[in-house]
């Protein structure tokens, strides 16, 4: 991997890349290469932004955790741009203390589970919690945009849910769904929040892949000491990575995505290519797991 980093200085954007990594070259990976090729792990940082460019579908993965002082996103010099969204949109979604996201002067207060869209062409974007003893953590994905969407905050009772799963099964879960086709407008970018209730450990099953677009999973509210096993590959072959609280995987085209904790944890699933019909995929049975 040729990676690409920022010197890292405080309160400014880091900016590591990921590359592409094709299904027949995974198939000879092992755990180590894994881990370094699709785990986006040390985003959250105190009082620093630190995002990576994944190159799948050029998806941007980030996070911003404001402590003691405001944040603000910066420029990323690849991106051949005046300015970070001066040809991307950006989706927020806060999962930690009450915070503050301004864009372009427009000041947006983000409860836990509230989400903010930015579009493309605000110049301006900041983050900032408003009690640093019980700081914000925000989330972030960002995708090329071809044109422009409006600003739009949506509280996580505005969301579109669904309710999923079962307890008989681990899985009993609630999906809210922020930025798709029948909510916040964007682009591209499709994004939302699961909970899973006390119990159920299960998400995404049976799984399934995406042939047309990419995704990411972001993992967090996992209880100190637990784990979480994300399952990726294809689905006559799979692979997992262990994960963190805290920590997102990338999930390419080709590999199936779903996750099992030692305890139940919520996360963040997000999407970015050639459409936003939220039922895209392409299940694969449980029978066919490998």
């Amino acid at each position: 991997m040729h990676c690409i980093s920022a010197t890292m200085t405080t309160f400014t954007t880091i900016i590591t890349a990921k590359k592409i990594e094709s299904t027949s070259l995974c198939k000879n990976y092992d755990t180590a290469l894994i881990r370094e090729r699709f785990l986006i792990d040390g985003i959250v940082s105190k009082d620093a932004v630190k995002c990576v460019y994944t190159h799948y579908d050029r998806m941007m993965v980030g996070a911003a955790h404001p402590v003691a002082e405001q944040l603000q996103l910066e420029n990323y010099v690849n991106l051949k741009a005046g300015y970070f969204l001066e040809r991307r949109e950006i989706g927020i979604i806060n999962v930690a203390g009450d915070g503050i996201v301004t864009a372009d002067g427009g000041t947006f207060t983000l409860k836990k589970f509230d989400c903010l869209y930015i579009g493309r062409g605000v110049k301006r974007v900041t983050f900032s919690s408003k009690n640093s003893d019980i700081p914000a953590v925000f989330y972030m994905l960002s995708a090329p945009a071809h044109t422009s969407h409006p600003t739009r905050l949506m509280q996580i009772d505005e969301a579109a849910k669904v309710d999923a799963g079962s307890a008989a099964t681990a899985n009993q879960r609630a999906i809210n769904k922020y930025i798709h086709a029948g909510g916040i407008k964007s682009c591209q970018l499709v994004m939302g929040l699961t909970t899973l209730q006390p119990g159920s450990v299960w998400n995404t099953m049976p799984a399934h892949t995406h042939d047309r677009r990419m995704e990411a999973y972001f993992y967090f509210d996992l209880p100190a000491g637990q784990k979480i096993m994300h399952f990726m590959g294809e689905g006559h072959e799979t692979r997992h990575i262990t994960i963190n609280n805290y920590e997102a995987v990338v999930s390419p085209p080709w590999s199936i995505h779903s996750g099992c904790g030692t305890a139940s944890y919520n996360f963040i699933w997000g999407m970015a290519g050639e459409n936003m019909d939220y039922t895209d995929m392409d299940v694969v049975s449980i029978n066919d797991l490998r």
